[in-house]
């Protein structure tokens, strides 16, 4: 699996820690950046390319991490064929991706710590859509809203 990161300063440390884990759970990493911490730095640049590339399916997901991951969120989600959430528990980070078909995941580098943020990074990506009708019907409304 191809997964797509980014983050502005307010997740830089975070990204920097999840990158190498996601690679040992066997998947390929493309880096968004930001490269360097830079506190003037804007989350758009980094998770608008992210979120196109999660869209035009050149990743598999996606996960953008900000201070608190309301701004990757809110970011993420304009980029029409994303479905973006804000994540910070497991439950939620599974559940998005079962019943909601959930590709990009957001964090708040301010918000979670390192070991919480590895278990739902875990959980999100071992994560798969159940196609059930129901989620199926559920999302082509939310889809036809992208028309």
């Amino acid at each position: 699996m191809k997964i797509g990161i980014a983050a502005d300063h307010g997740g830089f440390q975070l990204k920097q820690f999840l990158a190498p884990i996601i690679s040992k759970l066997g998947c390929e990493v493309v880096d968004f950046g930001a490269t360097e911490q830079n506190d003037q730095d804007d989350y758009p640049d980094f998770v608008i390319p992210l979120a196109k590339a999660v869209a035009s399916k050149e990743v598999d997901r996606g996960i953008a991490v900000c201070g608190s991951g309301v701004g990757a969120s809110i970011a993420a989600n304009k980029v029409t064929g994303v479905r973006a959430a804000l994540v910070h528990d497991h439950f939620s980070a599974h559940q998005g991706v079962e019943d909601d078909d959930m590709n990009l995941l957001c964090l708040g580098g301010r918000v979670v710590g390192n070991n919480v943020a590895q278990e739902i990074i875990q959980t999100f990506l071992e994560a798969k859509f159940t196609e059930a009708e129901r989620h199926v019907r559920r999302l082509q409304k939310v889809k036809r809203l992208e028309e």
